[in-house]
């Protein structure tokens, strides 16, 4: 299983979690794993890092994404599938090794296969500046 193909699993795991507001992540995770027949374990790891990491940053994470969206826009309006994509992304870029231009690549590639027409510019958007704004700190 490629690092696409890997990343593809945790986006769709992140998106159900976003549609069913799950209490327990730690089963959901499990569930999703076993129900989708991920024998990987490097696919395993990933899977269960980001959408740990991504629950438990969460509030930086909405933050960046309200910050850099325009001021008439509400992070609401963003459809789950972008939210998904982009808490992906965000995760990548600030608490991985993964290079920020791998990360937006990838998330483009998402939004272009899952989003609606608009969402790879969205999305491209919002994580430049979100890259923008964390290199100048």
């Amino acid at each position: 299983m490629n690092r696409t193909l890997i990343r593809e699993n945790a986006f769709k795991l992140i998106y159900s979690l976003e549609i069913q507001k799950a209490e327990n992540i730690e089963d959901q995770i499990q569930l999703y794993i076993e129900s989708n027949e991920i024998q990987n374990e490097d696919a395993k790891k990933y899977i269960k890092e980001v959408t740990q990491g991504i629950e438990k940053e969460h509030e930086t994470i909405k933050e960046l994404i309200q910050k850099n969206l325009k001021s008439n826009w509400k992070i609401e309006r963003i459809s789950k599938v972008d939210l998904s994509i982009l808490k992906l992304a965000i995760y990548e870029i600030k608490y991985t090794d993964i290079p920020y231009k791998v990360a937006i690549n990838e998330a483009v590639e998402l939004a272009k296969k899952y989003g609606e027409d608009n969402s790879k510019t969205f999305v491209n958007g919002i994580l430049a500046s979100i890259v923008k704004e964390i290199e100048e700190i």
